[in-house]
C-alpha cells in the first residue's frame, strides 16, 4: 500500500515552487489564485524573497501548503494514495490532497492558523528545543518535573523529540536533558511554543474558522497527529485539527500505525526530504521517495 506524506514548517527554502509555476499551467493558475486569496504576492516571496521573509510563520505555512498541494495536483496519475498523513501544518495539505478540503478553503484555514499562531507567539514569548538521544519516557518525565510550562511537542522519530514551552522552562529542561544523557538539547529558531498550552488563543481562533468550513468525506483515510490512527469521517477530522494546535505531533506513532495497517511505500509531497529521513529512522524496511512531476 502507498502512503503519501506532507511536510510541516521548517521545510521551506527560497525558490520553492518555481519549477511548478514555470512548467505546469494548472500550477500557475493555482499560485495566482493563492495570491488573490491571501491579498499579497506569496509567489514573489517563495520564488525570490529572502530566507528571513520566508521564515515568518504567516508566510511559511501557506508557502509550504501551496508547494505541497500544487505538487500533488501536478503529479496527476502518479498521485495514488491508499492513505495520507501530514506533519503538523502538513495535515492541511493532506486533507486537500484526499478531497476533504477544497484548495481555497484549505489555504484560507492555513492562513488563519498561521496568523493566529503568530499572534499567540507575540503575546507569550516562548520557544522550542530538539532533544536527541533520549527515550521518550525520560523526556516526558523531565518535562513533568520542570517548573513552568514545558511539554513534548513533536515525536519525530525514536531518539528525536521536540519540547515546547516558556523560555525559562525550556532552558531548564534542556539542562536536565543533558544531565540525563541527551546527545544534544538545543533551542530551535522558531517564533514560539507550537503544540503547547501556550497556543490556546490560536486554537480558539482556528476552531471558529474550522466550524464554518465545509469538510467532505475523505477519498482515503488520514492518519492524524493527535489520534495517530486512520480517520475517515469529516467530524472527527475537524476535532483532531483543532486539538492539534495545543497537543503533540505524534509522528512516530502515526507512521508506525500506517506501517501496521499495510503501508510499504512512503512518498513525501512538498519541499525537502525531512519526512523521508524520519520515516526511515522509524522503520528502515519501508521504501521512501519524493513526489515529482
Amino acid at each position: 500500500m502507498k502512503a503519501f506524506v506532507f511536510p510541516g514548517q521548517g521545510a521551506q527554502f527560497v525558490g520553492m515552487g518555481l519549477d511548478l509555476y514555470e512548467n505546469h499551467s494548472e500550477a500557475q493558475e493555482l499560485f495566482e489564485n493563492a495570491n488573490e486569496i491571501l491579498g499579497f504576492s506569496i509567489t514573489d516571496i517563495m520564488f525570490e524573497g529572502t530566507a528571513e521573509e520566508l521564515k515568518q510563520t504567516k508566510v511559511t505555512q501557506p508557502a509550504i501548503f501551496l508547494h505541497s498541494v500544487i505538487l500533488s495536483k501536478a503529479m496527476g496519475d502518479a498521485f495514488t494514495p491508499n492513505m495520507v498523513a501530514g506533519h503538523s501544518l502538513g495535515e492541511f495539505s493532506a486533507l486537500v490532497a484526499n478531497g476533504t478540503l477544497s484548495f481555497e478553503d484549505g489555504l484560507k484555514l492555513v492562513s488563519k492558523r498561521a496568523m493566529a499562531m503568530q499572534k499567540a507567539c507575540e503575546a507569550n514569548p516562548s520557544t522550542m528545543a530538539a532533544v536527541l538521544g533520549l527515550d521518550d519516557d525520560v523526556v516526558e518525565k523531565i518535562c513533568v518535573e520542570t517548573p513552568g510550562i514545558v511539554v513534548p511537542a513533536n515525536y519525530n522519530c525514536p531518539g528525536q523529540l521536540v519540547i515546547s514551552g516558556e523560555i525559562d522552562a525550556v532552558n531548564l529542561a534542556n539542562e536536565k536533558m543533558k544531565e540525563a544523557g541527551a546527545r544534544r538539547a538545543l533551542l530551535l529558531p522558531v517564533g514560539g511554543a507550537f503544540h503547547s498550552p501556550l497556543m490556546e488563543p490560536a486554537r480558539e481562533e482556528l476552531a471558529a474558522a474550522i466550524e464554518e468550513t465545509t469538510f467532505s468525506e475523505p477519498s482515503c483515510p488520514i492518519y492524524q497527529n493527535v489520534p495517530t490512527t486512520a480517520v475517515n469521517t469529516a467530524d472527527e477530522i475537524k476535532q483532531n485539527l483543532i486539538a492539534q494546535l495545543t497537543a503533540p505531533v505524534k509522528w512516530t506513532q502515526s507512521v508506525q500505525q500506517m506501517i501496521a495497517d499495510g503501508a510499504k511505500h512512503f512518498t513525501e509531497v512538498g519541499p525537502g526530504k525531512v519526512l523521508q529521513g524520519l520515516v526511515r529512522k522509524i522503520d528502515n524496511s519501508v521504501e521512501t521517495a519524493s513526489g515529482t512531476l
